[in-house]
């Protein structure tokens, strides 16, 4: 098997370019063009192919691209030029940018040009700011022969580059990026313009209302206090920063404010709608994206922009500005964009989604062997803590007290306080009292008393960042805590780490700890690294379940614990059972971590 190193140049100016445009919108337009490409077969010199796209396409199709894997650094632009122009799919996609962001986690510079700083492997040239507004035809052949040097220079760097990051780089990991890559290289769904035109006609005439449906005010928007109200109205807990002037807890409103701005995708149009007021914007995101998804269905099939190791988890995220990891359910006009999501003609989409799996991990982590017992037998878990907190039996538990004791086993795992859960119960249409939310908070502590343990032991695991000195985490092997990484080694191969960590005293004087980020300091205590880690073991989990999915149907979308896949409709079928069971599947690192899984099937994503 060869990899085949590629870099394309192409035609960008100051309002086309990826800047400005998708990566989606900038291959497929008009305005596109590739100028030259430049190619390495395993460690052989590169060459520079400039031309016609017919005597380009040649040389791409002399290479056996069936035992050839592709390399390059942003393979997501690359790999789809390399298909979408040329028609080429080679066997298996290989991701510098990726593997990067894996190894030194989300707030790493990620460019080419930062990561061979970083090792020292050379310098990456600055040529291609002279081809700023130049087609092919308008350089001199000097001016394209350098620029072929430039190009060929990138490929020697990403290849070595590759062969760093390579070396202690986990195999499943890899094929995990391949089978991300090919979501958005080779795409197969489809979108029903009509449906997304009827769509967006219905989010213009429903925004105009929710303003005056919320009770908003201009002066509600601008009060911070008055804004917060309105936010916790629709059961939203208002996000909070450490004030840098004050040194105090304040609300967290600004458009540099990363968990403000994430509200924008808040399943509910009104808190949307409101934090799109109070930002000043004209349009909600779900306009935008509904813009974007008809310019999509326009131009072709949809290619799934999901980007690898986009947290600090590892989990996936979303990318090229549609974000498909958060499409509303709910509202008014939930689902309308799932159900715009097509499968291709003769087949049938299958989307399966692994239940409670932070619920289970969390048990399985602490050692909480009758909450983990009552997973493994399909009880009812939520009913059992119900009865726990209202003293009746199970088949005296009604609808609304299950619902409390569901919130209860899905939320309180990470240390969650009596406010926060009243306003999530408050969010469903569950109104309680705050003394209430204690109550209920603590007979959850006392009745799984190992994960409060958990939380106290990974505190002393923070501490132990600072001190150096050794510290045990959870009652698994599969997750290895080292001081000196400050870190956790997880069961991928990779690390979950906190550079940066260290001791700071708020404005009362009381010891906290906080890491640092490219986005500002993050607040750290025992509960939310217990959270970080069950949500990078669930999606360990997910990752090795959607391999083998993969094995036998094409995989065509993960959002956060589930998968989606596509196959023919004639075996649509067997094709549930199998994707099922590979979802109950367990990897030999978590032979005891009983697993579960819904499923549904469908025409369209909306109907699974």
């Amino acid at each position: 098997m060869s990899i085949v190193t590629l870099d394309f140049e192409t035609y960008y100016d100051q309002q086309f370019s990826l800047t400005k445009l998708t990566t989606e919108e900038y291959i497929r337009s008009d305005l596109f063009e590739v100028i030259g490409v430049a190619i390495a077969v395993d460690d052989a010199e590169p060459i520079w192919v400039t031309g016609t796209r017919y005597e380009i396409k040649r040389v791409l199709q002399s290479i056996d691209w069936g035992r050839s894997l592709l390399l390059a650094h942003n393979t997501m632009f690359d790999g789809a030029i390399l298909n979408w122009e040329y028609g080429i799919k080679p066997k298996a996609y290989l991701d510098t940018l990726c593997m990067a962001r894996a190894i030194h986690g989300v707030e790493a510079g990620g460019s080419l040009a930062k990561l061979v700083e970083r090792y020292g492997l050379g310098a990456k040239g600055t040529e291609v700011l002279d081809a700023k507004g130049k087609y092919r035809s308008d350089f001199t052949e000097e001016d394209l022969a350098q620029y072929g040097e430039y190009c060929k220079n990138d490929v020697v760097l990403t290849r070595k580059l590759f062969h760093i990051l390579h070396k202690n780089f986990p195999t499943k990991e890899l094929k995990v990026i391949d089978t991300t890559l090919k979501m958005f290289i080779q795409p197969t769904l489809r979108l029903d313009s009509s449906a997304l035109v009827e769509h967006l006609e219905n989010v213009k005439n429903i925004k105009a209302n929710l303003l005056n449906e919320c009770g908003a005010t201009i002066d509600d928007l601008m009060s911070n206090n008055k804004f917060a109200e309105l936010l916790l109205g629709l059961g939203v807990v208002p996000p909070v920063k450490i004030s840098a002037r004050t040194g105090k807890e304040a609300f967290a409103f600004a458009k540099t404010d990363e968990e403000f701005k994430e509200l924008l995708e808040h399943p509910d149009p009104k808190v949307q709608a409101l934090v799109s007021a109070r930002l000043g914007n004209k349009t909600t995101l779900e306009e935008t994206r509904t813009q974007r998804f008809i310019g999509i269905s326009e131009r072709g099939t949809l290619p799934v922009p999901i980007k690898y190791y986009a947290a600090h988890t590892g989990r996936w995220g979303g990318s090229d500005k549609i974000n498909l990891q958060n499409l509303p359910s709910r509202g008014t006009n939930g689902g309308k964009l799932k159900k715009a999501i097509q499968a291709p003609e003769g087949y049938v989409i299958i989307d399966c989604d692994s239940s409670q799996i932070e619920a289970r991990v969390v048990a399985w982590l602490a050692g909480q062997d009758d909450l983990l017992t009552a997973f493994e037998k399909g009880e009812d878990v939520y009913k059992i803590m119900a009865s726990a907190i209202y003293g009746k039996e199970e088949s005296t538990i009604s609808q609304e007290e299950r619902f409390v004791g569901k919130t209860t086993i899905l939320g309180c795992g990470y240390g969650m306080g009596a406010k926060k859960f009243q306003v999530q119960l408050k969010a469903f249409g569950v109104s309680i009292q705050e003394e209430e939310a204690n109550r209920i908070i603590s007979v959850y502590r006392q009745t799984y008393p190992k994960i409060p343990k958990l939380w106290k032991q990974t505190q002393r695991c923070i501490e132990a960042m600072i001190t150096g000195q050794a510290a045990d985490f959870g009652v698994v092997s599969a997750v290895e805590f080292d001081p000196e990484e400050k870190g956790f080694l997880l069961p991928s191969g990779l690390w979950q780490k906190y550079d940066g960590i260290e001791k700071i005293y708020d404005a009362e004087g009381k010891e906290q700890y906080q890491y640092k980020t490219r986005k500002g300091a993050v607040k750290l205590y025992g509960g939310k690294v217990v959270e970080n880690l069950c949500q990078a073991v669930a999606r360990c989990v997910i990752a090795e379940q959607m391999l083998k999915i993969s094995q036998k149907y094409h995989v065509v979308l993960t959002v956060h614990d589930a998968v989606a896949c596509i196959a023919p409709e004639a075996e649509a079928e067997k094709a549930q059972a199998y994707v099922e069971s590979c979802m109950r599947w367990r990897p030999d690192w978590a032979s005891d971590l009983p697993l579960n899984c819904e499923s549904g099937v469908g025409k369209t994503y909306g109907d699974c």
